[in-house]
């Protein structure tokens, strides 16, 4: 039975100040139909050799985490913060799993070496249409591997943070909003990589900041965000796309020793 606010109120008091295990399952039983929501949401046709269990159990881990790390003196909310790491936590054993086609990978890394070497020539990034040309398929194609592409590589601004130095840990972009330790390398460190990646975001075109609002703090998928837009899910795949691409090249060029 879900919490009421008093009680959910007092059970965050109760864990994070008197360390209570109850409070802590209590909290988690309240949110896990956050699980079910995330991962309906994030992949609607289950990938061979998975269920919906294994999603819902990699899901789990991420709540689990959110719960155990969450500050509620932060200006975050909880939601907020527990969707971002249900969904890394499911993306990340899909990846793990390495889900999606040899053949469809391969068509993925010809798409993004068309998108790099149009967008050099271009000095913009390229077209639909000019993607199509290049590649010799049609426009449905380019969209539809775009999408591919989108889901793929949704991940791509925790990449963008990094990991650890030794590599065994990554650190989820929403956990350096509400912890200012989440980085392992030392606070100092964790605000500059903050401050640069914020710095960032600000200088994004105003399309692909709202893509990046939008997914990572607001929850939406991209398929809702295009409607928000008004335009088609694999534009707003091809806005992230181009988002992470300027944030990675933003954080290389400010001494960010953590990008990839």
């Amino acid at each position: 039975m879900p919490l009421s606010q008093d009680q959910l109120q007092r059970a965050w008091i109760e864990y994070k100040v008197y360390k209570d295990p109850r409070a802590r399952v209590d909290l988690i039983n309240h949110y896990s139909y956050l699980v079910k929501i995330t991962s309906g949401r994030l992949v609607t046709n289950t990938p061979n050799g998975l269920d919906r269990d294994d999603l819902i159990s990699a899901g789990a881990i991420g709540l689990i985490k959110s719960v155990d790390q969450y500050d509620p003196s932060r200006d975050v909310k909880f939601e907020t913060y527990a969707i971002a790491l249900i969904r890394g936590a499911i993306l990340e054993m899909l990846r793990d799993e390495d889900w999606v086609p040899r053949s469809v990978r391969e068509k993925l890394k010809a798409l993004e070496r068309a998108q790099q070497k149009l967008e050099t020539a271009f000095g913009r990034p390229a077209s639909v249409r000019e993607l199509a040309d290049f590649l010799g398929i049609s426009d449905g194609e380019v969209d539809e591997l775009l999408v591919r592409a989108g889901r793929t590589n949704v991940y791509s601004l925790d990449d963008v943070v990094g990991g650890t130095s030794d590599g065994e840990e990554h650190i989820h972009f929403i956990e350096m909003i509400v912890d200012e330790d989440a980085n392992p390398s030392g606070e100092a460190e964790g605000k500059d990589l903050r401050r640069i990646l914020a710095s960032g975001v600000d200088v994004l075109p105003e399309r692909e900041r709202l893509v990046v609002a939008l997914y990572y703090f607001e929850g939406l998928t991209f398929k809702e965000i295009g409607k928000v837009l008004g335009v088609s899910e694999s534009r707003v795949y091809q806005l992230h796309t181009q988002a992470m691409g300027r944030l990675r090249s933003h954080m290389r060029e400010h001494g960010a020793a953590q990008v990839a």
